[in-house]
């Protein structure tokens, strides 16, 4: 993607880094890439067979047949957990070139201690409760993927082509090529990006905006592949391939975000073998420390030292951070907000300045009236025919603020007129032997004082000023604005609470920002800016408020999306947002950044409160044993259940965040 691209140039090292270390994410827990589906179903099934082995050994008071029950239940339900731990630990040896043990190496090296000294209830009850909380974990990270993946179901595979015929012949999508007239029935999924020839339709845009609400497209309007059709039947024209659309653009954005981890889940990746390798040398100085300083004896040394390899182990911290990262993700995802990764969400909750494009972005993104004014000499009876001659006029151009007025009056038109563009002066037209001029001010030479006071007042909001004159004498003024939307509004006023610094960068005049960001309660604006200045702005902000995020519609401001911490693209689905963005908003709709900031926040306090929470334990475990006082299956119970705590505690972000 082109955002990979730049990110050497723009992006700190460690996004790298992250990225990097995303792919080793993916090979440690996603084991059914690793192993094949077809192995975990098989481990399953042998760990609830040692489950239930050891449940009946339970009941058995022949010592030897317990023993035989709960080795075979050790073997069955720690297959999965002992072959990971000894193969992650021999290939990342080798690979790295040093010892890399990981948590489950520790859970092995305890479970044959109890063995060693007899305990073994103990031993399987340790690594059934571990292998436990290690498939909880995979079915959290699974479920947390579930809402994400769900995209990839909804990929269409057929489309109906219109042949030159006129007939219909029924195609796999891969085979569309741009320029090809497609059918799409009432009910049908969308199969590819196009615009609408004929008919008008609701389409339902879930899968691409999150919103629900069926939207109406007619003669025109884009329509995005993988979205439903509602009742109506279309033809449509392809306007991209299959590999470039909208679609599968999220498909590779998904892709990214299951590798690409935050800079906690990076930490404690290398942290893990460390620490792991760490407790690995302490554990024969723990032992011989127990024996000849404590006088524990050979028997209790050994036992205190199994269960300290036990409650030393950071499972319940290697599962702090990635869990509640894909359930943060997925939840943002039906929320109609994508992202690239956990690194650029889990930074969003730093930020210390937001940079906003103005147009597209916190406003409508085209002009709409605002102000009509009559001069004061003008009748009643006057004013409606200057309105219907205005509206005529306006009917023969397509220039935007010819639309803006059309759509303001909506008028019937009741007067028909010709009228000629010239350009520098306006549209002109003759009508009962008078001529109609709709202008800027300058193209008239004579302008009354009230109209003059009227004109300045609309200029100072930021406002284009459009006169329509009779014989050169101006009877009408228009003020014509791209409004704020209200969206916009709520999101400013909340990172204004917040005390994140908001900045407006704008190619319009100074006067037109300020008038909008005055509105909004933008702190800072900065207009008459250059897309290739962006950047440069973005760079200052940095280094004056550190983390600093930026939202534009991902054309123009691609090169400044590309410099922030955090680049997010507005705009339904644009392609070319997809691409530079490290997060993308589906809707034109600034609340929905709101919601990101808050899941961002609330995901960096439930991961600190897990990182918290599982050392605290860890270290309440350690003393309590050190005091004689920690039976083995209470160590194992209370440490592993720290471990479930902190996953379901991550699985709270599914949940949607209040605003």
């Amino acid at each position: 993607m082109k955002k990979e691209k730049h990110n050497h140039d723009h992006h700190d090292h460690e996004h790298n880094n992250e990225h990097e270390e995303g792919h080793s994410h993916e090979d440690h827990h996603g084991h059914d890439h690793k192993h094949g589906k077809h192995t975990l179903i098989i481990s399953a099934v042998l760990f609830f067979v040692g489950v239930i082995l050891h449940i009946v050994s339970r009941f058995i008071t022949n010592d030897t047949i317990m023993m035989i029950l709960n080795l075979i239940a050790l073997v069955f339900a720690g297959t999965h957990v002992i072959f990971e731990g000894i193969e992650d630990t021999i290939s990342s040896t080798i690979r790295k070139k040093k010892f890399t043990p990981n948590v489950h190496i520790l859970m092995t090296l305890a479970a044959i201690g109890a063995v060693i000294i007899g305990d073994y209830k103990e031993a399987a009850l340790l690594i059934i409760i571990f292998a436990g909380a290690h498939y909880l974990e995979e079915y959290a990270e699974g479920k947390s993927k579930k809402e994400i993946k769900k995209l990839l179901k909804l990929n269409p595979t057929k489309a109906r082509r219109i042949l030159e015929d006129g007939s219909i012949e029924i195609i796999d999508v891969n085979e569309l090529k741009i320029g090809d007239k497609l059918k799409v029935l009432n009910g049908d999924q969308i199969p590819t990006d196009g615009i609408i020839i004929s008919g008008e339709s609701d389409i339902n845009e879930a899968s691409i905006t999150g919103e629900s609400i069926p939207r109406l497209k007619s003669i025109n309007d884009e329509v995005f592949g993988s979205t439903m059709n509602g009742n109506g039947t279309f033809e449509m024209q392809v306007t991209k391939d299959s590999e470039n659309t909208v679609f599968s653009k999220i498909v590779k954005l998904v892709g990214e975000a299951q590798t690409n981890i935050s800079k906690t889940a990076v930490l404690i990746k290398k942290i893990e073998p460390i620490y792991v390798t760490a407790v690995i040398l302490l554990t024969p100085f723990i032992y011989l420390f127990g024996r000849y300083i404590l006088n524990w004896g050979s028997v209790d040394s050994f036992y205190r030292t199994m269960v300290f390899l036990i409650v030393a182990s950071p499972c319940a911290l290697a599962a702090t951070d990635i869990p509640a990262t894909l359930s943060a993700i997925s939840n943002l995802a039906k929320n109609g907000v994508l992202f690239k990764g956990g690194s650029y969400l889990s930074n969003l909750s730093e930020i210390g300045a937001v940079a906003f494009d103005k147009t597209g972005t916190l406003t409508e993104g085209k002009p709409v009236v605002t102000d009509v004014y009559f001069a004061k000499e003008v009748n009643e009876l006057d004013k409606q025919k200057y309105l219907d001659i205005l509206v005529s006029m306006e009917s023969k151009s397509n220039h935007p603020l010819a639309t803006a007025i059309i759509n303001y009056f909506d008028v019937t038109k009741k007067i028909e007129v010709e009228a000629e563009n010239i350009i520098g002066v306006g549209l002109i037209a003759n009508y009962k032997d008078k001529q109609y001029k709709i202008g800027k001010p300058t193209s008239y030479k004579t302008i009354s004082k009230e109209l003059v006071n009227v004109t300045h007042e609309y200029s100072n909001e930021g406002k284009t000023v459009v006169y329509f004159g009779v014989n050169e004498e101006v009877v009408l003024l228009i003020a014509i604005q791209d409004i704020p939307k209200e969206s916009s509004k709520v999101a400013i006023d909340f990172l204004n609470k917040e005390n994140v610094r908001t900045v407006m960068i704008t190619g319009d005049a100074v006067k037109t920002g300020e008038a909008i960001g005055n509105k909004l309660g933008i702190n800072e604006v900065i207009g008459n800016v250059l897309p290739e200045d962006k950047a440069n702005i973005i760079k200052d902000l940095k280094t004056k408020y550190g983390v600093v995020a930026m939202l534009g519609d991902g054309v123009n401001d691609a090169p400044a999306l590309v410099t922030a911490d955090i680049g997010i693209a507005m705009g339904d689905g644009t392609d070319i947002a997809i691409d530079v963005a490290d997060g993308v908003l589906m809707k034109n709709d600034l609340t929905k950044f709101v919601y990101t900031y808050k899941t961002s926040k609330k995901l960096r306090r439930i991961v600190w409160e897990n990182i918290i929470f599982s050392m605290l334990v860890v270290l309440f475990l350690i003393t309590i044993n050190f005091f004689g006082k920690m039976e083995m299956p209470l160590a194992v119970l209370v440490h592993e259940g720290s471990t479930i705590v902190v996953i379901l505690n991550g699985l709270r972000l599914l949940k949607r965040i209040k605003v």
